[in-house]
């Protein structure tokens, strides 16, 4: 139970402290949360229409509607400008409680692939930190990379280097903590 502990608790730290490192003062995700010297104009007219809270493809069909109308719309939609939106009504930030919640998961994650590392036989090195980079890869290519390709959202090459350096350096350790008498 100690090893499980500590390979959850001390890949936890390493997988958090690459994500702080990754969206702070490496700024990988800059191209993903980019600037607009426009968004003042954006967010007055979207608060000035009265629009709701949640998550936006725009433009699209409202639910509901018939094959002919989607056949239609998607004919119309060539060459045509769109955008993909997460619309809140107002900024608040808990940065304790995300902080809390965000290094939580990285323990979550680390310790569920500690766990599975645990069940292996006698992994050697390299198969402790190629696991590790695995589910890292796993988990890129489910949701960010599959989010990329239909929608160009987030930024592939800053996430897929997230997988790989969070999980590789996670899998240094783990390479050496699980392998130990």
């Amino acid at each position: 139970m100690k090893k499980l502990i500590v390979g959850a608790l001390v890949g936890g730290i390493i997988a958090f402290a690459w994500q702080t490192a990754s969206h702070t003062f490496l700024d990988l995700h800059y191209k993903a949360e980019s600037h607009s010297p426009k968004q003042d104009t954006v967010l007055a007219f979207l608060s000035s229409i009265g629009m709701e809270e949640g998550n936006y493809i725009l433009p699209r069909l409202p639910r509901g509607a018939s094959q002919e109308e989607m056949d239609a719309f998607v004919k119309q939609l060539d060459g045509k400008p769109w955008a993909t939106m997460s619309y809140r009504k107002s900024w608040h930030t808990d940065m304790g409680s995300n902080i809390l919640r965000g290094f939580l998961v990285t323990v979550l994650m680390a310790g569920m692939l500690t766990w599975i590392l645990m069940r292996m036989a006698s992994p050697s090195f390299t198969t402790v930190l190629l696991t590790c980079v695995f589910a890292g890869l796993i988990g890129y290519l489910t949701f960010p990379y599959a989010a990329h390709v239909w929608y160009r959202v987030g930024d592939a090459w800053a996430d897929l280097a997230d997988a790989v350096m969070m999980w590789g350096l996670c899998g240094v350790w783990l390479g050496w903590w699980v392998r130990r008498g």
